[in-house]
């Protein structure tokens, strides 16, 4: 499962290869990393990584999750790239905003041209993956600036299928 990540302000991404308590994980392009990790109670881990043994702490916050790792504290915001969120784009609903494929998969239908008006809400593409067709909605009313999606393209996760303004 891959994740991006705000860490401190700076973006990150995670590809999580296996979970606890046999971690198997790569942060950005790097080499492949492995971590034991246990959780004794609540929101307190204690991971065997590189030889070297820590306990991190963990608080949830309204702005993401509060990290304390050997006196150092890092703020961290995770999402999760195949979830559509309502925060994308611009924070108050204007300007251009793209639809992204939350999943690999393949465009089983387009239901909008180039150049269509939509209301927020309104189908736009219609993605199967796993045998189950997602359909891709506006999350504005406005104008359909670009649409990328062709049907019977292959999709991979996050890739833009639509772009509204």
């Amino acid at each position: 499962m891959k994740l991006n990540l705000t860490i401190n302000g700076e973006e990150r991404s995670i590809e999580l290869l296996a979970t606890q308590p046999a971690c198997r994980f790569q942060l950005g392009g790097s080499a492949e990393q492995n971590a034991h990790v246990e959780s004794p109670e609540p929101g307190v881990y204690s991971v065997l990584m590189n030889g070297r043994s820590y306990d991190a702490f963990v608080e949830e916050t309204p702005n993401g999750l509060m990290v304390s790792l050997q006196g150092y504290h890092f703020e961290i915001q995770v999402r999760d790239p195949r979830r559509w969120s309502r925060k994308g784009g611009a924070s108050s609903g204007e300007g251009v905003q793209t639809i992204a494929s939350p999943m690999p998969g393949k465009v089983v239908r387009v239901l909008v041209k180039a150049g269509d008006v939509v209301q927020a809400g309104q189908g736009i593409v219609v993605v199967e993956a796993m045998k189950m067709q997602n359909e891709m909605k506006a999350p504005r009313a406005g104008n359909v600036l670009s649409l990328p999606a062709r049907e019977g393209a292959t999709v991979l996760a996050g890739e833009v299928l639509a772009t509204i303004g």
